[in-house]
Order: structure tokens, then C-alpha cells, then sequence
């Protein structure tokens, strides 16, 4: 299984790990992007059967990555000779077009070109043709694609299919590792703060208007270079772990993500775990994910944003029971139910046939949903 670490790709992967050793699945976790943190060190230890080789190579949404890209698909095949894997799971796209040994899946957590679109309104210009082409690439390469959401599936398909097979698998969390505590007057939010996606600056243009402390924890460096983000009128939290993280989770009343675009949101999830009250950007994937357990704002209505923080913490009973809504929705995105559809495809993947004989419904060409 390949993973870079600079993201929730990280979180995904160790989470799918650690459900899969649960029935003895053993991972060769390939990372690439930045070195391992000790934290992320210290729960990927915590795994059994999961192995760690680790690398620095630089990741296909970066600028210049190609021979970067490149040295990591050298390196990758290296691997599968020495390692002999069954399966190759593979949460990157390019790589996916590599002559593979073991059969291939490949998991659509993002895209720069469907990002591109959410969050300028316009098309990828022309200095992403070579992303555009090797991504295609790769996807169509693949023996299956993933996506957590029904939303993100169909962007994929759009920009770059048609694929050879296609699943719907929904991403999780571990509930006990988001228990919800104490609640205060507070709204919090969680992302990358140079991500236009994410929306966080318009958290800042309403927080003076608001009763209450609006807090912010994310990265502030683009790990692709360029400046970092700055906040003036919220309180930003720096980069925390996980653990961290949870704490502030489980004592917030509100948890807000104003997002342009995002795919499945696994912050949303974390939060919600943790017994906040929902507020989110009105798209498509966030709708399909949340539905009636959330309060859903236009990204660009920042009018919208401000009445919808102001009536829950204004309104603590409403806060209660939009919170209650969110945990139980929640509560359904376990990693036992994504392992899970996850064994069910590699068995599928693996030997089609037998999947058919032992039961296992096919997924053939088009949409499964899980």
C-alpha cells in the first residue's frame, strides 16, 4: 500500500491498517512525501503486521515532481520483487501505469484538477496538462478505483475515466479515539490554513462578529513551498497530533468547515465523533456524507456562515440535538465496516471468479456503493 504523509492519506491508510491486522492481513505501507514524524512513527508501531518503508520523494501534486515521480516508481517496483505482495493498493495516481506484477487498486482521495474547479471556478490551466495526462494514466491503468464518496467518483470519472471498475468505500474513524467531553463556547475548525479549499478565511472575515472564540488548528506551511498562511481575527492552534487534536474536539460546541471542496472530510467525521455540532459547505460530497446531521452553508455567504454559528451557540439546546445528530451519523463510518467492503474488493480484485462462487457480489464495471 503506498501513502503520502503530509495529509489525511495518512490517517486513511494507518486506520485501514490497523482494521485489516484485525484479520490478519499483513500491509507493506510504502510512504513518500515527507519523513515520518515521531508520532506517526509511534502509531503505525502500534499495528501488527504492518511494515514501514519509508521515503522522501516528492508527491505528483507538488510543482516539478516528474523525476521525483519518477525515482519513487523505480523504487516501488523494487519493492513488490523483493516484498511479493498479492495486492497492490495504491493511494497515489501515477503510479498506477507501472508494470505491475500483483493486481492494482487505486483510491481517488483528491484531484488538483476537480480542486482546481471547486475552488476557482475555472479549469486547470495549461501547466497541469502533464499532471492531467499521467494521472488519467494511472487511473485507467488500475484493476479497480475507489473513492470515499459517490461525489468524488463521478469528478474522477468525468476528468479522467472511464475507469475498468469502479467502488464506492466511505472512510472511518475509530470512535473511541474521539470521545466527546465537557462542551464550551468556542467554534473550532481544523485544516490546512493555505488550502483555498478548506474555506478557512471565511471563518476569519466573520469571527469579529461573533460572541464567541473561533479556533483554528492546521498546518501554515505549504509543504509544496510558497508563503504561509497568517490569521488575525482567530485564534490559530498550530499544528497539533492527533491525540491533541481530540482534546479540543471533545470540548467544542461547534465544529466548522466551510469547504469549497473536500472529498470525504475526515475532520468532519473526527468532530463529529467528538459530539460537536456540525457546520459545512453546501456541496455535493459533504451533502451525500452528512445529510440531515449537519447544517450546510454557501461557501461564499458569509452572512449564511455568520447566522448559522451565531443561532447554535446562541441556542444551546438546538447545538444538543444538531450534536446528537451529527455523533449518530458518525458513529456509522466504522473501520470494521470499511475493512470490511476493503476485503470484499481485494477478494474481488484477486480472483473474480472465486469472489462469485464464495458469494462476494462481482463489482463489474460501474459504481458499487459500500
Amino acid at each position: 500500500m503506498t501513502a503520502d504523509t503530509v495529509g489525511g492519506v495518512w490517517t486513511y491508510a494507518l486506520e485501514l491498517c490497523r482494521a485489516l491486522a484485525v484479520d490478519g492481513v499483513e500491509v507493506a505501507l510504502a510512504t513518500m512525501g515527507a519523513p515520518l514524524s515521531p508520532g506517526q512513527w509511534a502509531s503505525a508501531r502500534e499495528v501488527p503486521g504492518l511494515s514501514i518503508h519509508e521515503s522522501t520523494y516528492r508527491l505528483e501534486w507538488m510543482d516539478d515532481p516528474w523525476e521525483d515521480v519518477r525515482a519513487a516508481g523505480k523504487w516501488l517496483l523494487e519493492l513488490e520483487a523483493r516484498l511479493e505482495p498479492n495486492l497492490i493498493h495504491l493511494n497515489g495516481y501515477c503510479h498506477g501505469a507501472l508494470p505491475w506484477r500483483a493486481p492494482t487498486l487505486m483510491v481517488a482521495h483528491s484531484c488538483v484538477l476537480s480542486w482546481w474547479e471547486a475552488v476557482k471556478g475555472e479549469s486547470a490551466p495549461s501547466r497541469y496538462d502533464r499532471y492531467r495526462e499521467e494521472v488519467k494514466r494511472g487511473l485507467r491503468a488500475a484493476g479497480c478505483v475507489v473513492a470515499p464518496s459517490a461525489a468524488m467518483l463521478a469528478d474522477a470519472e468525468r476528468l479522467h475515466g472511464p475507469f475498468r471498475a469502479t467502488r464506492v468505500i466511505a472512510n472511518a474513524r475509530r470512535a473511541e479515539s474521539f470521545p466527546p467531553g465537557p462542551k464550551e463556547d468556542f467554534v473550532l475548525a481544523a485544516g490546512r490554513l493555505w488550502d483555498e479549499a478548506k474555506n478557512l478565511a471565511a471563518l476569519e472575515k466573520i469571527a469579529p462578529w461573533l460572541p464567541f472564540p473561533v479556533r483554528i488548528a492546521g498546518e501554515t506551511h505549504h509543504p509544496g513551498g510558497g508563503d504561509s498562511a497568517r490569521t488575525c481575527q482567530v485564534e490559530s492552534l498550530g499544528r497539533l497530533t492527533s491525540a491533541e487534536l481530540a482534546g479540543w474536539m471533545s470540548r467544542a460546541g461547534v465544529y466548522a468547515l466551510p469547504a469549497r471542496y473536500e472529498p470525504f472530510g475526515l475532520s468532519i467525521l473526527e468532530a463529529a465523533l467528538a459530539g460537536c455540532a456540525l457546520v459545512l459547505g453546501d456541496i455535493p460530497s459533504l451533502r451525500e456524507v452528512w445529510g440531515d446531521a449537519a447544517l450546510f452553508v454557501d461557501p461564499d455567504d458569509s452572512q449564511g456562515l455568520l447566522a448559522a454559528l451565531r443561532n447554535l451557540m446562541e441556542h444551546p439546546a438546538e447545538r444538543e440535538r444538531q450534536a446528537a445528530r451529527a455523533r449518530e451519523r458518525a458513529l456509522t463510518f466504522t473501520p470494521r465496516r470499511m475493512a470490511e467492503a476493503y476485503l470484499e474488493l481485494y477478494v474481488n480484485v484477486l480472483d473474480p471468479k472465486r469472489a462469485r462462487e464464495e458469494g462476494f457480489t462481482y463489482f463489474g464495471i460501474g459504481r458499487g456503493q459500500s
